[in-house]
Protein backbone atom coordinates (compact mmCIF):
# COMPACT_ATOMS: atom_id res chain seq x y z
CA UNK A 1 0.00 0.00 0.00
CA UNK A 2 1.20 3.52 -0.77
CA UNK A 3 2.74 5.64 1.98
CA UNK A 4 2.55 9.36 2.61
CA UNK A 5 5.79 11.34 2.71
CA UNK A 6 4.51 13.19 5.79
CA UNK A 7 5.34 11.44 9.05
CA UNK A 8 6.48 11.76 12.64
CA UNK A 9 7.97 9.30 15.12
CA UNK A 10 9.45 9.70 18.61
CA UNK A 11 11.02 7.45 21.25
CA UNK A 12 12.49 8.19 24.67
CA UNK A 13 14.42 5.83 26.95
CA UNK A 14 16.64 5.97 30.02
CA UNK A 15 19.25 3.23 30.16
CA UNK A 16 22.88 2.73 31.14
CA UNK A 17 22.97 6.12 32.87
CA UNK A 18 21.80 7.99 29.78
CA UNK A 19 18.52 9.53 28.69
CA UNK A 20 18.14 9.36 24.91
CA UNK A 21 15.40 11.00 22.83
CA UNK A 22 15.07 10.54 19.07
CA UNK A 23 12.51 12.35 16.91
CA UNK A 24 11.98 11.86 13.17
CA UNK A 25 9.74 14.04 11.02
CA UNK A 26 9.36 14.55 7.28
CA UNK A 27 7.47 16.41 4.58
CA UNK A 28 7.24 15.77 0.85
CA UNK A 29 10.30 16.18 -1.33
CA UNK A 30 11.31 14.84 -4.72
CA UNK A 31 14.30 12.96 -3.28
CA UNK A 32 15.63 11.80 0.09
CA UNK A 33 16.97 14.90 1.83
CA UNK A 34 18.31 14.49 5.36
CA UNK A 35 19.16 16.99 8.08
CA UNK A 36 19.84 16.30 11.74
CA UNK A 37 20.26 18.03 15.07
CA UNK A 38 22.58 16.26 17.50
CA UNK A 39 24.57 17.47 20.53
CA UNK A 40 27.93 18.92 19.53
CA UNK A 41 29.83 16.17 21.33
CA UNK A 42 27.95 13.53 19.32
CA UNK A 43 28.35 14.94 15.82
CA UNK A 44 29.58 11.57 14.57
CA UNK A 45 25.98 10.33 14.83
CA UNK A 46 24.81 12.45 11.88
CA UNK A 47 26.13 10.29 9.05
CA UNK A 48 25.24 7.08 10.87
CA UNK A 49 21.65 8.25 11.30
CA UNK A 50 21.42 9.37 7.68
CA UNK A 51 22.35 5.93 6.40
CA UNK A 52 20.26 4.09 8.98
CA UNK A 53 17.06 6.02 8.26
CA UNK A 54 17.52 5.77 4.49
CA UNK A 55 16.99 2.04 4.81
CA UNK A 56 13.37 2.73 5.77
CA UNK A 57 12.69 6.03 3.96
CA UNK A 58 13.15 6.39 0.22
CA UNK A 59 11.76 9.91 -0.35
CA UNK A 60 10.99 12.99 1.68
CA UNK A 61 12.64 15.89 3.43
CA UNK A 62 13.63 14.17 6.67
CA UNK A 63 14.76 15.83 9.87
CA UNK A 64 16.06 13.80 12.80
CA UNK A 65 16.87 15.20 16.22
CA UNK A 66 18.79 13.40 18.96
CA UNK A 67 19.07 14.49 22.58
CA UNK A 68 21.40 12.72 25.01
CA UNK A 69 21.53 13.51 28.72
CA UNK A 70 23.95 11.77 31.05
CA UNK A 71 22.49 11.18 34.49
CA UNK A 72 24.32 13.04 37.24
CA UNK A 73 27.60 11.41 38.15
CA UNK A 74 27.40 8.60 35.64
CA UNK A 75 29.67 10.32 33.14
CA UNK A 76 32.54 10.75 35.61
CA UNK A 77 35.00 8.57 37.58
CA UNK A 78 36.70 9.47 40.87
CA UNK A 79 40.38 8.59 41.01
CA UNK A 80 42.49 8.49 44.19
CA UNK A 81 45.86 10.16 43.81
CA UNK A 82 47.74 7.69 46.01
CA UNK A 83 51.07 9.49 45.78
CA UNK A 84 49.55 12.78 46.97
CA UNK A 85 47.61 11.02 49.76
CA UNK A 86 50.76 9.22 50.93
CA UNK A 87 52.74 12.46 50.83
CA UNK A 88 50.14 14.16 53.02
CA UNK A 89 50.10 11.19 55.41
CA UNK A 90 53.90 11.06 55.75
CA UNK A 91 54.09 14.80 56.30
CA UNK A 92 51.37 14.78 58.93
CA UNK A 93 52.88 11.87 60.82
CA UNK A 94 56.32 13.47 60.68
CA UNK A 95 54.90 16.68 62.10
CA UNK A 96 53.12 14.71 64.84
CA UNK A 97 56.42 13.06 65.88
CA UNK A 98 58.33 16.32 65.86
CA UNK A 99 55.68 18.16 67.83
CA UNK A 100 54.98 15.24 70.12
CA UNK A 101 51.31 15.07 69.08
CA UNK A 102 48.97 12.12 69.05
CA UNK A 103 48.69 10.36 65.70
CA UNK A 104 44.91 10.57 65.26
CA UNK A 105 44.89 10.92 61.48
CA UNK A 106 41.90 9.20 59.81
CA UNK A 107 40.67 8.71 56.24
CA UNK A 108 38.19 11.52 56.67
CA UNK A 109 41.10 13.89 57.36
CA UNK A 110 42.89 12.79 54.19
CA UNK A 111 39.72 13.19 52.04
CA UNK A 112 39.50 16.87 52.93
CA UNK A 113 42.97 17.68 51.65
CA UNK A 114 43.42 19.22 48.15
CA UNK A 115 44.21 17.07 45.10
CA UNK A 116 43.76 13.76 46.89
CA UNK A 117 40.84 12.90 44.61
CA UNK A 118 40.50 13.76 40.93
CA UNK A 119 37.24 13.78 38.98
CA UNK A 120 37.85 12.31 35.51
CA UNK A 121 35.14 12.61 32.84
CA UNK A 122 34.59 9.27 31.11
CA UNK A 123 35.43 9.04 27.43
CA UNK A 124 32.37 7.78 25.56
CA UNK A 125 32.75 4.74 23.37
CA UNK A 126 31.32 5.92 20.04
CA UNK A 127 30.17 2.46 19.04
CA UNK A 128 28.38 1.92 22.33
CA UNK A 129 26.63 5.29 22.06
CA UNK A 130 25.64 4.64 18.45
CA UNK A 131 24.16 1.24 19.27
CA UNK A 132 22.08 2.77 22.05
CA UNK A 133 20.90 5.62 19.81
CA UNK A 134 20.19 3.19 16.97
CA UNK A 135 17.90 1.12 19.18
CA UNK A 136 15.93 4.23 20.10
CA UNK A 137 15.93 5.42 16.48
CA UNK A 138 14.52 2.08 15.33
CA UNK A 139 11.45 2.45 17.53
CA UNK A 140 11.00 6.08 16.40
CA UNK A 141 11.36 4.94 12.77
CA UNK A 142 8.76 2.21 13.22
CA UNK A 143 6.27 4.78 14.56
CA UNK A 144 7.21 7.19 11.80
CA UNK A 145 6.55 4.56 9.10
CA UNK A 146 3.30 3.54 10.77
CA UNK A 147 2.07 7.14 10.57
CA UNK A 148 3.05 7.30 6.89
CA UNK A 149 1.15 4.07 6.23
CA UNK A 150 -1.95 5.36 8.02
CA UNK A 151 -1.91 8.49 5.89
CA UNK A 152 -1.29 6.30 2.84
CA UNK A 153 -4.52 4.37 3.44
CA UNK A 154 -6.52 7.62 3.40
CA UNK A 155 -4.79 8.70 0.19
CA UNK A 156 -5.42 5.28 -1.37
CA UNK A 157 -9.14 5.52 -0.65
CA UNK A 158 -9.34 9.03 -2.09
CA UNK A 159 -7.41 8.20 -5.26
CA UNK A 160 -9.32 4.94 -5.81
CA UNK A 161 -12.61 6.80 -5.66
CA UNK A 162 -11.41 9.34 -8.19
CA UNK A 163 -10.13 6.61 -10.52
CA UNK A 164 -13.57 4.96 -10.36
CA UNK A 165 -15.18 8.25 -11.34
CA UNK A 166 -12.71 8.79 -14.20
CA UNK A 167 -13.29 5.28 -15.55
CA UNK A 168 -17.04 5.71 -15.33
CA UNK A 169 -16.82 9.02 -17.19
CA UNK A 170 -14.63 7.47 -19.89
CA UNK A 171 -17.40 4.92 -20.41
CA UNK A 172 -19.93 7.71 -20.86
CA UNK A 173 -17.64 9.40 -23.38
CA UNK A 174 -17.36 6.13 -25.31
CA UNK A 175 -21.16 5.84 -25.35
CA UNK A 176 -21.54 9.44 -26.52
CA UNK A 177 -18.86 9.29 -29.20
CA UNK A 178 -20.86 7.47 -31.98
CA UNK A 179 -23.63 10.06 -31.77
CA UNK A 180 -21.12 12.78 -32.67
CA UNK A 181 -20.62 11.33 -36.13
CA UNK A 182 -24.33 10.67 -36.61
CA UNK A 183 -25.16 14.22 -35.55
CA UNK A 184 -22.62 15.54 -38.04
CA UNK A 185 -24.12 13.42 -40.84
CA UNK A 186 -27.59 14.78 -40.11
CA UNK A 187 -26.37 18.38 -40.04
CA UNK A 188 -24.42 17.92 -43.26
CA UNK A 189 -27.37 16.33 -45.04
CA UNK A 190 -29.72 19.08 -43.90
CA UNK A 191 -27.32 21.82 -45.01
CA UNK A 192 -26.80 20.27 -48.47
CA UNK A 193 -30.52 19.77 -48.91
CA UNK A 194 -31.16 23.36 -47.95
CA UNK A 195 -28.58 24.49 -50.48
CA UNK A 196 -29.63 22.25 -53.41
CA UNK A 197 -33.36 22.27 -52.82
CA UNK A 198 -35.09 19.56 -54.93
CA UNK A 199 -31.93 18.62 -56.80
CA UNK A 200 -30.48 15.14 -56.37
CA UNK A 201 -28.13 14.76 -53.41
CA UNK A 202 -24.92 12.84 -53.91
CA UNK A 203 -25.25 10.28 -51.13
CA UNK A 204 -21.78 8.90 -51.81
CA UNK A 205 -20.25 12.33 -51.32
CA UNK A 206 -22.05 12.67 -48.00
CA UNK A 207 -20.79 9.26 -46.88
CA UNK A 208 -17.26 10.23 -47.83
CA UNK A 209 -17.43 13.51 -45.87
CA UNK A 210 -18.89 11.73 -42.87
CA UNK A 211 -16.15 9.10 -42.99
CA UNK A 212 -13.46 11.80 -43.05
CA UNK A 213 -15.13 13.56 -40.13
CA UNK A 214 -15.49 10.33 -38.16
CA UNK A 215 -11.79 9.64 -38.53
CA UNK A 216 -10.93 13.10 -37.23
CA UNK A 217 -13.10 12.81 -34.14
CA UNK A 218 -12.38 9.16 -33.35
CA UNK A 219 -11.21 8.79 -29.74
CA UNK A 220 -11.04 5.00 -29.48
CA UNK A 221 -7.27 4.92 -29.14
CA UNK A 222 -7.30 7.59 -26.43
CA UNK A 223 -9.98 5.87 -24.33
CA UNK A 224 -8.18 2.53 -24.61
CA UNK A 225 -4.96 4.11 -23.38
CA UNK A 226 -6.85 5.91 -20.61
CA UNK A 227 -8.24 2.61 -19.34
CA UNK A 228 -4.76 1.09 -19.51
CA UNK A 229 -3.29 3.98 -17.47
CA UNK A 230 -6.07 3.68 -14.91
CA UNK A 231 -5.37 -0.05 -14.54
CA UNK A 232 -1.65 0.63 -14.04
CA UNK A 233 -2.48 3.34 -11.52
CA UNK A 234 -4.58 0.95 -9.47
CA UNK A 235 -1.80 -1.62 -9.46
CA UNK A 236 0.81 0.89 -8.34
CA UNK A 237 -1.17 2.32 -5.42
CA UNK A 238 -1.48 -1.21 -4.02
CA UNK A 239 2.30 -1.67 -4.11
CA UNK A 240 4.46 -1.66 -0.99
CA UNK A 241 7.33 -0.18 -3.00
CA UNK A 242 7.93 3.58 -3.42
CA UNK A 243 5.85 4.54 -6.48
CA UNK A 244 5.47 8.32 -6.27
CA UNK A 245 7.57 9.08 -9.34
CA UNK A 246 5.83 6.44 -11.46
CA UNK A 247 2.45 7.81 -10.45
CA UNK A 248 3.58 11.31 -11.38
CA UNK A 249 4.42 10.06 -14.87
CA UNK A 250 1.06 8.29 -15.21
CA UNK A 251 -0.83 11.43 -14.20
CA UNK A 252 0.89 13.26 -17.04
CA UNK A 253 -0.21 10.51 -19.43
CA UNK A 254 -3.80 10.67 -18.17
CA UNK A 255 -3.79 14.41 -18.78
CA UNK A 256 -2.35 13.96 -22.25
CA UNK A 257 -5.08 11.54 -23.36
CA UNK A 258 -7.90 13.61 -21.85
CA UNK A 259 -6.66 16.79 -23.56
CA UNK A 260 -6.53 14.95 -26.88
CA UNK A 261 -10.11 13.75 -26.43
CA UNK A 262 -11.16 17.31 -25.65
CA UNK A 263 -9.52 18.67 -28.78
CA UNK A 264 -11.01 15.96 -31.04
CA UNK A 265 -14.47 15.54 -29.56
CA UNK A 266 -16.33 18.39 -31.32
CA UNK A 267 -19.25 17.75 -28.97
CA UNK A 268 -20.50 19.89 -26.09
CA UNK A 269 -21.51 16.93 -23.90
CA UNK A 270 -18.07 15.30 -24.24
CA UNK A 271 -16.36 18.65 -23.67
CA UNK A 272 -18.17 19.04 -20.34
CA UNK A 273 -17.10 15.54 -19.30
CA UNK A 274 -13.52 16.31 -20.30
CA UNK A 275 -13.58 19.35 -18.00
CA UNK A 276 -14.71 17.09 -15.14
CA UNK A 277 -11.95 14.59 -15.94
CA UNK A 278 -9.29 17.29 -15.89
CA UNK A 279 -10.49 18.45 -12.47
CA UNK A 280 -10.32 14.91 -11.04
CA UNK A 281 -6.88 14.27 -12.52
CA UNK A 282 -5.61 17.53 -11.01
CA UNK A 283 -6.86 16.44 -7.59
CA UNK A 284 -5.04 13.13 -8.01
CA UNK A 285 -1.91 14.99 -9.11
CA UNK A 286 -2.03 17.06 -5.90
CA UNK A 287 -2.40 13.90 -3.82
CA UNK A 288 0.51 12.03 -5.34
CA UNK A 289 2.89 14.89 -4.63
CA UNK A 290 2.90 13.51 -1.08
CA UNK A 291 3.29 9.82 -1.96
CA UNK A 292 6.63 8.17 -1.23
Amino acid sequence: MIKSMTGFGREHIVANGREIIVEIRSVNHRYYEFTSRTPRAYGYLDEKLKGFLKSGISRGKVEASVSIYNQEGTDAEIELNKAVAKGYLDALRGAADELDLDDDITLSHIMKLPDVFTVVKKTDDEEVIWNEVKDVAQVALDRFVQMRETEGVKMYDDISGRLDYIEETVGKIEDQSPSVTESYRERLYAKIKETLGDKDIDEQRILTEVAIFADKVAIDEETVRLRSHISQFRGLIKSDEPVGRKLDFLVQELNREVKTIGSKANDLTITKMVVDLKAEIEKIREQIQNIE
